[in-house]
């Protein structure tokens, strides 16, 4: 009849629809179109499902591969916010990016960086549309979750040295017990020199670790409550055993790691009230599952976003929109401080590109569009109870398009609106990426926050995108590779 026509049409357009950019719908009926019945015709027409990658479009797993292999080295470069903006301006500069001047007028094409205090950079492609149009901005964090070492960290007790710790951001305490751990960070000397730290990464070096209790003598620990398994204050740093032989002096085990450290950088204990020194998971990057379908690895939040930027900002040629790529720092402890994104380092990147072409920056703010860029907690079937299934992202369904954070009623959140969400959404279908929705878990279960709401006081559109990550904040993380890949499809996407 002519409903069952019309219905016909309907399916046969929708399926059309999302074979356009390379995508098909999830399971597609091998039936043919005489065969189906009203209902399964309008359940093709009215209803969607995020489709397995793999399933979907299996030439993207090798895509994926390849395109990973310099996601897990940049990983292994960059485990501080520092190392990350120099292994980013390693990048830049090999793709001819040039220092920012604001003193030069730049043409569509050109590409610049801005460093901010060695621990945030703005990387920026001139486009073709003038500035009061507004710009395409990208940001993501480079700071995760760690142990930093107190002013004065160095300690001995019953033979044996220590490093006092004080942890960054939210990590779950026990977990960093009997992790092996690098050591990485700068000092500056009382000379002024500076002084690049890594113990722990090179082939052959010695690493460190937090000591816990056997469970023969663990019965009382036992009856702590699992935030507590280790505290704060038990998050201790082995760094040596061994004194230095002589009767006369106090300490000697401390003495002999001080002397150590002072052979190899020149420093004294003194010198640690002017450094940052933070102990990070030495484990490298590697593939996770016989089927390598995964990546393991430290830090993965949020300098999986950064990574995926970085290249889609590097690839990006003749944009219609001029290209703003942020890495920030201080994310994980609330965005603080003058290279976290509560301050006006972007605000003022922007008001100084809106001088250059004498344009006023609230019409930049006003018509700029940005992605904060920023992971979600992919469903985990081993804890299931504390997603809602159906508004969870998954592992190996593609990046994913979070409307809002927050905790509670959307507590501190940006809530991007039906018309940033469509404009996104519009982008990446266009261009057939793999994307999907997922909220932080169940409501009242927890929560969580991104810059997101720090872009978007500017007068900005914003919404947060990004990869679904397992075990997030652990000392190892897991992502899926099609997931990274098609984030960065998305970037690319963004900025084309």
């Amino acid at each position: 009849g002519n409903g069952r026509e019309k219905l016909m049409v309907y399916a046969l357009r929708k399926r059309e629809m999302f074979r356009s950019g390379g995508r098909t719908k999830r399971g597609e009926d091998t039936m043919s179109e005489k065969e189906k019945t009203e209902g399964k015709l309008l359940e093709e027409q009215l209803t969607f499902s995020f489709p397995h990658i793999g399933k979907e479009a299996p030439q993207q797993i090798d895509e994926a591969a390849a395109f990973c292999e310099g996601y897990k080295a940049f990983l292994n470069e960059g485990k501080t916010e520092r190392e990350c903006v120099a292994a980013a301006v390693k990048r830049l500069e090999a793709a001819g990016y040039s220092e920012m001047d604001f003193a030069k007028q730049y043409q569509p094409g050109d590409k610049v960086y801005f460093i901010n205090r060695k621990k945030a950079i703005v990387m920026t492609t001139f486009g073709e549309k003038p500035l009061k149009e507004g710009v395409r901005i990208n940001g993501a964090h480079i700071d995760s979750p760690r142990l930093d070492l107190k002013p004065n960290p160095v300690y001995e007790k019953n033979d044996m040295a220590y490093f006092k710790t004080h942890y960054y951001g939210g990590i779950r305490k026990y977990q960093w017990g009997t992790t092996p751990l690098a050591m990485h960070g700068v000092v500056v000397k009382k000379n002024g020199e500076i002084v690049n730290i890594s113990i722990g990464e090179a082939e052959g070096d010695p690493q460190f670790c937090v000591s816990d209790l056997l469970p023969h003598l663990a019965a009382k620990q036992n009856e702590r409550k699992l935030s507590e398994g280790l505290k704060g204050e038990e998050l201790n740093v082995i760094i040596g055993s061994i004194p230095y032989v002589d009767d006369s002096v106090k300490e000697p085990v401390k003495l002999l790691a001080l002397k150590l450290l002072h052979d190899r950088y020149g420093i004294t204990e003194a010198d640690f009230c002017r450094a940052e020194i933070e102990m990070v998971p030495a484990y490298k990057a590697v593939d996770i599952g016989l089927d390598r379908s995964m990546i393991g690895a430290y830090g993965q939040d949020d300098r999986v976003c950064a990574y995926t930027a970085l290249m889609a900002e590097m690839e990006t040629k003749h944009p219609e929109f001029t290209t703003v790529t942020v890495f920030t720092d201080k994310e994980e402890i609330g965005s603080v401080g003058n290279t976290g994104m509560n301050s006006e380092f972007l605000k003022q990147y922007l008001e100084r590109l809106a001088q250059m072409q004498k344009t006023d920056v609230k019409d930049v703010y006003a018509h700029s569009l940005c992605l904060s860029s920023d992971v979600n907690a992919a469903f985990d079937p081993t804890f299931a109870d504390v997603y809602e299934a159906r508004n969870s992202c998954y592992i190996n369904k593609g990046c994913v398009l979070t409307k809002y954070t927050g905790s509670r009623g959307k507590s501190l959140s940006n809530d991007a609106s039906a018309e940033t969400m469509a404009k996104v959404i519009g982008i990446m279908e266009e261009n057939g990426v793999y994307w999907q929705n997922g909220e932080l878990g169940a409501v009242d279960q927890g929560g969580g926050g991104t810059i997101a709401k720090l872009v978007a006081q500017l007068n900005i559109d914003t919404v947060d995108l990004g990869v679904p990550i397992i075990s997030m904040h652990a000392p190892f993380e897991l992502s899926s590779k099609l997931d990274v890949y098609n984030t960065y499809k998305a970037f690319c996407a963004f900025y084309k």
